[in-house]
């Protein structure tokens, strides 16, 4: 009798087996026939990964020898790159002469595209506030000596009509490792994205080819960088960047998000034009400009940290007394919502709490660790019509 108790075990026993019998053989079926789905998947993907993604100007003739004009080698490495539908424009280290243009993106291709164009290694930012120091000839350094026209990198517009969206090339522009050269007094910008949808870069250093406390006064209106243009596509980054010598360091249009900038030697600092969309920073300094911020139309704005050097007595000349403090904002007509929290150095002076406005009614500054200064009204501040 207790056999016969065991015999219902033995029969689940068989039933799990033959069960388990029938499944393996269900499954080697199913393995059989997945090979040649999963060969047409393996195929398609790595027939997308073969497409090129870097692209090396070196191949399309450019040379870094301080001599060729790489203008035509430039435009042919970034026809391909649109072609591809995006990629990286990659630059070894050298001193390459010529303007960089990306082409327009627009119709009929449907959406924008990345373009990135990378130097090989970080560029060696030599700016201060005393002294004569030359600018190393090292990293990978564009540079123009042109006249008029271009910037030394830009974003061309598209034809009329032809644009996806207003009148911005469908392109998102990536700049990094890279050291943009014109020369003393420029009549041509370092960098233009206003007609770019989007805008990012990264360890560049936008310089006139002199040490900025030797610069001469800026007499063009020319900028070192110019960001993407009101009613952008929302995505303006900018990281570790340097400019020094120019009219304006920085025109800073809607959606600018920055940190760990510098200004040097600049007739204005960071100027912010006519915006819908206020703009963030993290980290600014302002050495020797005449002036640390500008606006020009109405733009809400907040600088966690400016931070300003002055130059102080003794510590300019008959070249370079331009770059003496006119005002550390200047905003005449108001127009300028923002926050600052600043911090002032006098050189040959030390640190001191000294802030100058002109205008900005709407600007409320305060010292590092010091109340707020500004319009008393603060909750009925708006943007001027």
């Amino acid at each position: 009798m207790p056999r016969r108790r065991h015999e219902p075990i033995a029969f689940l026993n068989h039933i799990i087996i033959a069960t388990m019998k029938h499944a393996l053989a269900l499954l080697a079926g199913l393995l059989l026939a997945v090979p040649t789905t999963l060969h047409a998947v393996e195929k398609s993907t790595s027939e997308h990964a073969s497409q090129p993604r870097a692209f090396n100007v070196v191949d399309y003739g450019a040379r870094g020898d301080d001599a060729q004009d790489n203008t035509a080698a430039f435009s042919a490495c970034l026809k391909a790159i649109i072609e591809a539908g995006g990629g990286r424009m990659y630059l070894p280290d050298g001193v390459y002469r010529g303007r960089i243009i990306i082409p327009p993106v627009s119709k009929p291709t449907s959406s924008w595209i990345t373009v990135e164009i990378i130097g090989e290694s970080e560029p060696t930012p030599v700016f201060g506030t005393i002294g004569n120091f030359p600018l190393q000839n090292r990293g990978t350094i564009i540079k123009s000596l042109a006249a008029e026209g271009a910037a030394v990198i830009s974003a061309a517009s598209p034809p009329k009509g032809q644009a996806l969206y207003a009148n911005f090339s469908a392109v998102y522009v990536v700049l990094r490792n890279l050291d943009v050269r014109t020369y003393n007094n420029p009549a041509i910008s370092g960098i233009d994205l206003a007609n770019a949808m989007q805008g990012r870069l990264e360890n560049v250093f936008i310089n006139t080819d002199v040490y900025n406390v030797q610069a001469s006064k800026p007499t063009h209106g020319t900028s070192g960088l110019i960001t993407p243009a009101c009613n952008n596509a929302a995505l303006t980054i900018l990281r570790n960047v340097v400019v020094t010598g120019y009219d304006t360091g920085i025109l800073v249009n809607e959606h600018t998000d920055g940190d760990n900038l510098n200004l040097a030697s600049n007739i204005n600092g960071l100027k912010f034009a006519f915006a819908h969309h206020a703009s963030r920073f993290g980290r600014v300094g302002a050495q020797r400009c005449t002036h640390a911020i500008s606006v020009t139309g109405a733009h809400g704005f907040s600088i966690q940290q400016l931070d300003i050097e002055q130059a102080g007595p003794g510590q300019t000349d008959t070249n370079n007394a331009w770059q003496a403090t006119v005002s550390d904002v200047n905003d005449p007509d108001n127009l300028g919502v923002a926050d600052i929290n600043y911090w002032v150095v006098i050189g040959n002076v030390g640190a001191r709490d000294v802030f100058t406005k002109n205008g900005g009614a709407q600007i409320r500054a305060r010292r590092i660790g010091s109340a707020l200064v500004g319009d008393e009204k603060t909750d009925n501040r708006k943007l001027a019509p």
